[in-house]
């Protein structure tokens, strides 16, 4: 068991590492959550509620996006630690094979959830006032450590199975792409009714009905519940077929 925490803990500092070294990965992480805060705010804000109170409709949102956009880079460090033969020397070494995976998740719920307190910061500076307490704050922070650990065992899938690196980063477009496609920027039942079913249905918005409700006080009813549901389900498919297709790679 020692040995085990022992080899997660260098395949973690590892993956933290090659995050830090990657100037498009750091700007990414760190600056383009804050950037699509200010852009929603300040451009869009102003048109969609005048009187200032769109920021605190749209923190939530932001968050979950940049989380699991964040999240879902991390199929490029595993497809690339699957296409250059680096496992093929992990595994001549005495550590335990999933180890590799460990760290690439660890690390990501740590990037994440850094990236996250940023934004947070910055949404404090220009206004935003939650009205969440201690055990609101300590749901909202286990419901979103719980998308992020989801989100990147879909993501360590997609990056087992592409084929390059190139493509293992699509995958960061499409999670992108789903939040608009939900209740993150504007109320569900304002969209088209072609578009109303989907963003009502699709897991992305209880989850973001959730923290919405933990951060600013909204309904939360049993969207809670739901999120869970939802997130839970996805984090155990996506570890058991992450599981099968890392056997499946290492077993050549």
């Amino acid at each position: 068991m020692q040995a085990a925490l022992e080899d997660a803990g260098i395949m973690i500092g590892r993956s933290l590492r090659h995050a830090s070294r990657g100037l498009d990965t750091l700007l990414i992480g760190v600056l383009l959550p804050v950037l699509l805060l200010l852009l929603y705010v300040y451009v869009f804000g102003g048109a969609i509620a005048p009187d200032g109170r769109y920021l605190t409709y749209v923190v939530p949102g932001i968050v979950l996006l940049c989380a699991g956009y964040g999240a879902a880079g991390i199929a490029v460090p595993v497809a690339n630690d699957m296409t250059t033969g680096v496992i093929d020397r992990f595994r001549s070494l005495p550590i335990l094979p999933s180890a590799v995976l460990i760290g690439h998740i660890s690390a990501s719920v740590i990037r994440n959830l850094s990236s996250t307190m940023l934004v947070l910061a910055v949404a404090f500076a220009i206004g935003f006032r939650p009205v969440a307490g201690p055990v609101e704050w300590l749901i909202a922070l286990t419901v979103l450590t719980l998308f992020i650990v989801a989100m990147s065992w879909v993501a360590v899938c997609f990056g087992l199975i592409a084929s390059s690196v190139e493509s293992a980063s699509s995958f960061s477009f499409v999670i992108l792409f789903l939040p608009y496609l939900s209740s993150a920027f504007v109320p569900v039942e304002t969209m088209p009714a072609v578009l109303r079913g989907f963003a009502a249905h699709q897991p992305l918005t209880p989850m973001i009905e959730t923290l919405r409700g933990l951060m600013i006080g909204t309904p939360v009813a049993g969207q809670a519940w739901v999120a869970v549901a939802w997130f839970g389900a996805i984090l155990i498919v996506g570890y058991a077929i992450a599981g099968r297709l890392f056997a499946r790679r290492t077993a050549r």
